[in-house]
């Protein structure tokens, strides 16, 4: 299995204008194929959107399986995947299972826009959330970037909501978005399947909803 890598949480990035950060994806875009329409346009299985892409096409140079510090959870109702988004509470008790993909800041800054739902083509000035660990850019779900550390002296950024998870109520994710998300953590070989299942089916949002068994299942399938 692959190892996972440790991200020090304790040291800030010395560089606020870095060229190469890891963009670390903790829901579908966990998933190279998904990540992969982000860079380069087009629109994912499943999915019911068509992205523009970003300005440099290239595939991330590295991408490793990471955990970071705090809860995943499912909330709000996306038209793309027909059910609830993975968010990331940095500020929450537990481990969240991510991959995190070595882009250069211009394509972190276009993936965001269009997770935003905005054009991509403007760089953003990560500045604050390099010094501070966090930046609001909006109030828009995926609007608010966080810097958990800093991985082989390199900023680890990733996006969320502004909301903590107890400030929203929870959603049922798809299947077809849980199967991003199971390929992309079966891909980084950190996990078994077995506890991938057990982790994604623990989820608030999916916990209720969807058991191990029943997420398991979407694991065999894609293995068919």
């Amino acid at each position: 299995m692959n190892r996972t890598r440790t991200i020090d949480t304790t040291t800030p990035p010395g560089d606020r204008s870095p060229d190469t950060v890891w963009y670390t994806a903790y829901g579908s875009n966990t998933h190279l194929e998904r990540l992969s329409h982000y860079l380069t346009g087009g629109r994912p299985r499943g999915a019911a959107r068509t992205y523009p892409g970003c300005r440099d096409p290239r595939p991330p140079a590295a991408s490793v399986p990471v955990e970071l510090p705090g809860t995943l959870y499912f909330a709000t109702h996306s038209p793309v995947w027909r059910g609830g988004r993975a968010f990331y509470d940095p500020g929450s008790a537990g481990t969240v299972r991510a991959r995190a993909h070595l882009v250069t800041a211009g394509q972190f800054s276009d993936i965001v826009a269009q997770e935003m739902y905005r054009e991509p083509g403007r760089d953003l000035d990560l500045s604050e959330a390099l010094g501070r660990g966090r930046a609001e850019l909006g109030g828009g779900r995926y609007e608010t970037l966080v810097c958990p550390g800093v991985l082989e002296g390199l900023p680890v950024l990733t996006f969320t909501a502004p909301w903590t998870l107890h400030d929203v109520e929870w959603t049922r994710p798809s299947a077809a978005y849980l199967r991003h998300l199971v390929a992309g953590l079966m891909d980084a070989g950190a996990w078994p399947a077995s506890g991938i299942a057990a982790y994604l089916a623990a989820c608030p949002g999916a916990a209720g909803h969807w058991t191990a068994e029943a997420v398991a299942a979407l694991t065999a399938a894609r293995r068919r």
